[in-house]
């Protein structure tokens, strides 16, 4: 495949969902890069619904703090937070092509918001009733686990089966995230694709 061909599938929306509908995702080889590569690891990272998890702690502050709730209202700034780092492979050309799928209803953004702060949040593609988890951010303590507990509770209310997170990490693994192998994750993504669930609150 040539450079532009890669461009086209990774900016067409339509295209890109079929890459996800196969078990792929594309990543930029470093933040700055114009390149594109596409994987589908043989072991797969996904938060069971039913196993998900974050500690009381988080909770609590859930609970007794003032906080907001918002769903798709600062979807590039939520992408340029997570690229806020010195190793991403959220590059200029990955930030365009999620906002072109966000401006078509696939591609989300979950946003924790203090006094007019965003201060965590994550983002993700919306097919079927899977969710693709790209990355998250924090400025504050923990507003990432905030964002994460969020989405999980909209994931539940929604209908939604399948939640991917690409790869496992330990990390994700303190909150219920497992690793599966491709084949495995192919049959629960396939059954994903065949129900329909709304991502909003």
């Amino acid at each position: 495949m040539t450079h532009e061909e890669e461009l086209e599938l990774l900016l067409d929306p339509e295209r890109l969902l079929a890459v996800y509908a196969a078990g792929m995702f594309p990543m930029a080889p470093e933040k700055d890069s114009t390149e594109i590569h596409w994987y589908a690891p043989q072991r797969r990272g996904i938060l069971p619904l039913d196993q998900f998890h974050v500690s009381h702690n988080v909770r609590r502050w859930m609970r007794n703090h003032p906080w907001e709730l918002r769903v798709d209202t600062a979807f590039l700034e939520v992408m340029q937070a997570c690229a806020d780092r010195e190793d991403t492979w959220i590059s200029p050309l990955i930030i365009e092509a999620y906002h072109r799928l966000h401006q078509v209803g696939h591609s989300h953004s979950v946003e924790v918001w203090e006094a007019g702060e965003l201060t965590g949040g994550l983002y993700g593609v919306s097919l079927g009733s899977a969710f693709f988890g790209e990355s998250m951010f924090h400025r504050k303590p923990d507003r990432d686990k905030v964002a994460l507990q969020a989405c999980h509770e909209l994931l539940v209310r929604q209908g939604f089966t399948l939640w991917d997170t690409q790869y496992y990490t330990e990390h994700l693994g303190t909150m219920g995230a497992i690793e599966i192998p491709q084949v495995e994750y192919l049959v629960l993504l396939d059954e994903a694709l065949h129900k329909e669930a709304t991502f909003s609150l």
